[in-house]
């Protein structure tokens, strides 16, 4: 049996929780759940309904002295949905052959083409052929027919409540120092971390707010390149991120928020050599951004320009918005900074060159190519650009306007 509790006046989600958790909520006021496991532990089914509306009316709010809310027991779902909607307080198998046949869910050409029959409950409905029905109406008229006899069983959609994954703490005395906020900081991820394990999620974006003394809050986010669910992990990177980046005044609150997504799979050969586990090779990352600063580590991003570095460091994977046929390109290695030189000249063209660790005879040079843009920004370039080869490898240089030489990289 099926019990179905309908109104408005109360969390039905909550209620129907006190009693089961597989319940399915049907529409925001109405409710329908199993109740044949409920026999042992309350008796029959008026007893079980009655323990339900005990529980409606201590969930109701004080200034309503009896909630409005039906509750109706019947052998299908769909019966006890019809019943609770329709008939009011407690109703135990309740006969639904006189009900309107508008309260069924009736499209306005059915409802007319009914009306026109002189088919007005559901006792007439149901004594009609289900030959013709289904010749008349196709599978939607069987359908409601079969609500009418209170013929149909399907199983219960299960509620699935919005899972969060976040946390407050308010603190007892405002904390200025860092050490005791990782400590509760740690308390929290560990407990969000836990709940992700249970559910076979991990999270990309780890979000920690401080509410400060008569200040802003302040707030830090950690976009994670991959998912991530081990506590020690994330809480390593919120550190070095808070120690990066303190608060301005002491903390009064902090609240810890995570963003649930699927774990990702790799996929592992047998015989491939171990790559770092992507927890400590993010810890890597962090400690590097902290020494030589957060735009100097990233995943490098071509740019639409003429200009000699034509990229810059994102942290995420670029997006390719279109599908290239793969081509074979050299690979060049850029020196930064590039490297001084001093070049000599044959001819007006480089002849021998000498920087720190590379030096020689120019066997073959290929150039000049003038470039030159950004004029109207306070970053312009203007240089004559060449490529020579040298004993040890091929590289670029260029000479600047001034005369100065440099060595921007060499070709692998």
């Amino acid at each position: 049996m099926f019990a179905c509790i309908h109104g408005p006046a109360a969390d039905l989600a909550r209620i129907a929780q006190a009693f089961t958790p597989w319940f399915e909520q049907t529409a925001p006021d109405t409710v329908v759940f199993p109740i044949d496991a409920l026999r042992r532990l309350h008796g029959t089914p008026h007893e079980i309904a009655q323990a339900m509306w005990r529980t409606l009316q201590r969930a109701a709010s004080p200034l309503m002295r009896t909630p409005q809310v039906n509750i109706a027991i019947a052998a299908t779902a769909e019966s006890a949905i019809l019943a609770a909607r329709n008939f009011p307080g407690v109703s135990i198998a309740p006969e639904l052959d006189h009900l309107d046949i508008s309260t069924l869910p009736l499209a306005d050409d059915l409802a007319e083409t009914l009306d026109a029959w002189g088919i007005h409950d559901l006792q007439q409905l149901a004594l009609l052929p289900e030959t013709g029905i289904a010749e008349r109406f196709g599978p939607a008229g069987v359908h409601l027919q079969r609500l009418a006899k209170s013929a149909v069983h399907r199983p219960l959609h299960a509620f699935q409540p919005a899972i969060t994954y976040d946390a407050r703490i308010e603190l007892d005395h405002p904390v200025e120092l860092l050490e005791p906020l990782l400590f509760l900081i740690a308390r929290l991820l560990s407990e969000q971390c836990e709940k992700l394990q249970a559910h076979g999620m991990a999270t990309n974006q780890v979000t920690v707010r401080l509410e400060l003394d008569g200040q802003a809050d302040h707030t830090r986010s950690l976009n994670l390149p991959f998912p991530m669910r081990e506590s020690k992990s994330l809480l390593k990177l919120l550190q070095m991120d808070l120690e990066a980046h303190p608060p301005e005044a002491s903390t009064l609150a902090l609240a810890l928020s995570l963003k649930p997504v699927l774990p990702r799979t790799v996929q592992t050969g047998i015989f491939l050599p171990p790559t770092p586990a992507p927890d400590k090779l993010e810890l890597t990352l962090a400690r590097i951004r902290g020494i030589v600063g957060d735009s100097n580590v990233g995943i490098p991003e071509l740019l639409n320009t003429h200009h000699p570095h034509p990229f810059h460091l994102v942290q995420t994977q670029p997006q390719v918005t279109t599908q290239q046929p793969p081509t074979n390109h050299q690979g060049f290695r850029y020196f930064r900074p590039p490297l001084t030189a001093k070049v000599e000249l044959q001819r007006d063209r480089p002849a021998r060159i000498f920087a720190t660790g590379i030096h020689g005879k120019i066997l073959d040079a290929s150039g000049p190519w003038r470039t030159s843009g950004d004029w109207w920004t306070e970053a312009p370039w203007n240089r004559d650009e060449w490529d020579v080869t040298l004993p040890n490898g091929l590289y670029r240089i260029y000479r600047e306007p001034n005369q100065r030489w440099f060595i921007e990289g060499a070709y692998d």
